[in-house]
């Protein structure tokens, strides 16, 4: 008989999904949808509470290129990019443009701290028009991150417009890749496998901690 684990004693875990789509509805959403359901559905299995906390770059536009101005993300894009950085694992989705990630994607990249992502388990996904562009994910996407010292899944995902059209059939193709529901489900299950395997994640102290307030400068009581 299985023991059965009070939810309050499930050590907790939460997924922040960050992506770049523009449209609504969003195929570059949808992806990272499915991949945060096969990343929790795994995760479940091995007995973890998850959150999963959805970040959509497309209501942060005019707020990322006031950050990269000011040098200060602020309002929700702040918050935002707190959930991100205090998560325990990232999946990270952007639509593809000329062969590469969309500028909204790199600008929210640029405008995060270079140390805020050092050793974060981070999972790819990208979409775009045709299959040709589906390395672009492993000669952008994934230098880019690993650049910034994050953890980058070996498993990632690109869905073309027909891997939609198709998306029901778990068959293997003719040329023997493997379905788009099946290479989702293969990575979902690489992440929750490393985020499992490690504790909790340490949330990023205040920085502003230590700053003494405007009485202490004083020297008020």
């Amino acid at each position: 008989m299985t023991d059965i684990v009070p939810v309050e004693d499930k050590p907790r875990r939460t997924i922040a999904v960050v992506h770049a789509g523009l449209g609504q509805p969003s195929s570059t959403r949808l992806l990272a949808d499915r991949l945060a359901d096969a990343t929790v559905h795994e995760l479940e299995a091995l007995g973890h509470d998850v959150t999963v906390e959805v970040v959509e770059l497309r209501d942060h536009g005019h707020a990322i290129i006031d950050a990269m101005l000011t040098g200060f993300p602020s309002g929700d894009l702040g918050r935002d990019i707190e959930t991100i950085t205090g998560a325990d694992g990232v999946i990270a989705v952007s639509p593809l443009f000329t062969t590469t990630y969309s500028g909204l994607f790199k600008s929210f990249v640029d405008i995060l701290d270079k140390d805020a992502l050092t050793g974060m388990p981070v999972l790819l996904g990208a979409t775009g028009g045709t299959p040709r562009h589906s390395l672009a994910l492993e000669y952008s996407m994934r230098p880019l991150f690993t650049y910034l010292r994050a953890d980058v899944v070996t498993t990632s995902v690109f869905a073309a417009t027909d891997d939609w059209a198709q998306a029901g059939d778990r068959t293997r193709h003719d040329d023997g890749a493997s379905s788009l529901p099946e290479r989702i489900e293969r990575a979902g299950r690489a992440l929750a496998g490393i985020v499992a395997a490690r504790g909790e994640h340490a949330k990023p102290g205040d920085p502003f901690a230590s700053t003494p307030s405007f009485l202490d400068m004083l020297g008020g009581d």
